[in-house]
């Protein structure tokens, strides 16, 4: 590891030296069953830098090198992010879908003194395993305890089923927190395996339990689409058995493919493709112009369009010249109050973000799907799970 960081360290020197490109080195998912996470993220790079190419300082360029992890594969992932340090010499690493692949890039990026800007890995956990770990995304414990509060005030019993690994684990603890806190009883809770999972006999056992709302958690895209499915074929729904959640599972991009089970599905989440924010209508028309009438952006795409702006942000104050330490501390000061899935912030004790919460209901708008932001439970939300840890 000490080859790695010397590594690292002569080729920011090498970089300065010159031409001013930043070489920014992105570790994701864009192949198998999750490879939106990488699709959405490569589109939102690349649309912001086309659009505010022209903002960087003069013979000033970014240079991306993508490589795919292919889905929750640590050693794999901590295999290319080396790469990319000691070959490629990047000066910033991007992306990650997976919180196990962040928690093995998390001691390279400390190792190697390079900034680590996570684009999705929701684990509240993950920014403690390296100093140099800045999150643009969201963690579980952000949604999922105003999703449990809301609750409580709608239902008296409910049952939870979540993906088995770190996320699904913060999904299920932050959930039954605030439903136990606002005064709702928890009758069960089930935990699925991460990789190609058979749902059906765990509904049949929440069908079973006749709880009032089932809050389920799974990684976004075909995963979701199949737990809509199989909730709908088994008559949960018809047995009085609200489906709640966070936003992974009413994902922008697949409600198309769920079709009409996904009705009425109620979700807490920081974005939606549909809210009427000024930003987030510009953000949603510049995508739709690039990408396709039908094309549609999800919270992976805000976070790494966001993501981008810190970026730009970072690269203009240097003037391209990237140094790792100062780089650090402008992010750890980056506020945005016009972001599509608006105000946002980075928290400068947690490197985390600081963004509101919104309640949403999945109906018809204009003969499509859509997450219709129906209010903001929450505003200006830091990581529970860290703050609670504050006062332990």
């Amino acid at each position: 590891m000490k080859r790695i960081a010397a590594l690292a360290v002569a080729s920011l020197m090498a970089t300065g030296a010159a031409a001013q490109t930043v070489k920014i080195g992105v570790v994701n998912t864009f192949t198998g069953p999750q490879a939106m996470f990488g699709d959405m993220t490569d589109r939102a790079f690349k649309l912001y830098q086309k659009l505010h190419d022209k903002e960087l300082p003069s013979g000033v360029k970014l240079e991306f090198v993508t490589r795919d992890d292919g889905g929750p594969n640590p050693d794999k992932a901590r295999q290319l992010a080396q790469e990319l340090v000691v070959r490629d010499r990047v000066q910033i690493l991007a992306g990650v879908a997976f919180t196990p692949n962040a928690m093995a890039m998390a001691p390279l990026a400390t190792e190697a003194k390079i900034p680590l800007i996570l684009t999705n890995a929701g684990t509240s956990v993950v920014t403690t395993r390296s100093p140099y770990i800045v999150r643009f995304s969201f963690t579980l414990w952000q949604s999922c305890v105003p999703l449990g509060e809301w609750a409580a005030k709608k239902f008296k019993r409910a049952y939870t089923l979540v993906a088995d690994y770190a996320p699904g684990q913060d999904a299920e603890v932050a959930f039954a927190q605030g439903f136990k806190a606002g005064g709702g009883e928890l009758v069960g809770s089930v935990r699925v395996p991460l990789q190609n999972p058979d749902f059906a006999p765990y509904m049949q056992r929440v069908k079973d339990a006749k709880p009032d709302a089932l809050m389920v958690f799974v990684p976004a895209g075909k995963t979701s689409t199949s737990v809509m499915k199989t909730f709908a074929d088994l008559g949960l729904a018809a047995a009085g058995i609200k489906l709640i959640g966070p936003g992974d599972i009413t994902t922008d991009e697949e409600l198309a493919n769920m079709g009409d089970v996904a009705l009425g599905v109620t979700t807490v989440f920081h974005y939606s493709a549909a809210a009427e924010r000024p930003a987030n209508r510009r953000f949603v028309e510049a995508w739709k112009k690039e990408y396709g009438a039908n094309a549609t952006p999800n919270f992976a795409a805000v976070a790494a369009w966001d993501a981008m702006a810190a970026i730009f942000h970072v690269v203009k104050e240097q003037n391209g010249k990237i140094d790792s330490e100062r780089t650090m501390e402008l992010l750890k000061g980056y506020r945005n109050a016009d972001s599509p899935r608006g105000p946002i912030a980075i928290d400068p004790e947690t490197r985390d973000i600081v963004q509101n919460e919104y309640l949403r209901e999945v109906r018809r708008v204009n003969g499509q799907l859509a997450n219709v932001e129906l209010e903001t439970v929450a505003t200006a939300v830091k990581d529970p799970w860290k703050e609670m840890q504050k006062k332990k």
